[in-house]
């Protein structure tokens, strides 16, 4: 995990995301989740925020969540909307209002990923919840492109609009988000750096062809349920051991051959 953060760091990341899917959270105690937050923090010392990852599908555990890692010294909290449960628009607001009220003056990012929740943050719930002050902003994973715009017209200037999608990056960032919560970074942090970089600069060519270098990447790390394939890839490039908690398994022999080719041809290995 040390040299994780270490490797990302050096690849110019400017935020750090423990516990959330990627770490594979759902299946860490609570002793683990603190003692994950604590080696980031630690290995970080302060050289950019720590955002961790504090939603469940319970209103009352995600508040205890936020206050626990607001006490150890994180900087935010990502909170998904609810899994499993599927609550209305009214619900899911009043839910993020419940821990916002319930943990004042803490930053929050609201999360909408719909295809592991089964529920769909809408834009116009985006938009009341960009009231509350606590609300910095909110990382998009419905895939929407529309939806994405409409959140940036509704109140792109109270919250800043992150990709939780690694291939659509790019096409966010056109529309005009802030960055992206990556998978991809944790093999490729130097290349996602850049990719933001390039196209903050203006340099959108140059962006677009980078972006095609990485597309194959960024389809591989999803063929199975996230973290197998990035944990695979990882393991060749020698960062980590290949183990992941029931009920998820190292990736299959089939990825792990696609995921080799292209992390060699991406001088990786």
């Amino acid at each position: 995990l040390r040299t994780l953060v270490k490797r990302n760091l050096d690849g110019g990341v400017t935020g750090l995301v423990p516990c959330g899917t990627t770490g594979e959270t759902p299946t860490l105690t609570s002793v683990e989740i603190e003692r994950v937050i604590a080696v980031v923090r630690e290995e970080a010392n302060g050289k950019c925020p720590i955002i961790a990852g504090s939603g469940t599908n319970a209103t009352h555990s995600t508040i205890e969540n936020t206050k626990r890692i607001r006490d150890w010294g994180c900087d935010a909290a990502l909170v998904v909307t609810p899994y499993y449960n599927k609550p209305s628009q009214e619900g899911l607001y009043r839910h993020y209002a419940a821990v916002l009220e319930a943990v004042p003056g803490f930053p929050v990012v609201l999360y909408n990923v719909p295809g592991r929740t089964g529920c769909n943050l809408a834009p116009e719930t985006v938009e009341r919840l960009s009231h509350f002050d606590e609300v910095v902003a909110v990382k998009e994973a419905s895939g929407n492109l529309a939806q994405v715009a409409e959140i940036l017209e509704r109140c792109g200037d109270r919250l800043a609009v992150l990709s939780g999608d690694d291939a659509l990056s790019l096409p966010m960032y056109g529309l005009g988000a802030s960055g992206v919560v990556s998978v991809a970074s944790n093999v490729v942090p130097k290349e996602m750096s850049a990719l933001y970089t390039l196209h903050k600069e203006g340099k959108v060519e140059d962006a677009r062809v980078l972006q095609a270098q990485l597309n194959d990447l960024f389809v591989a790390l999803f063929v199975e349920p996230n973290p197998q394939p990035a944990k695979a890839a990882l393991h060749m490039m020698g960062q980590m051991h290949n183990v992941l908690r029931a009920p998820l398994l190292p990736a299959t022999a089939k990825t792990t051959a696609s995921l080799k080719e292209i992390v060699d041809r991406l001088g990786l290995l």
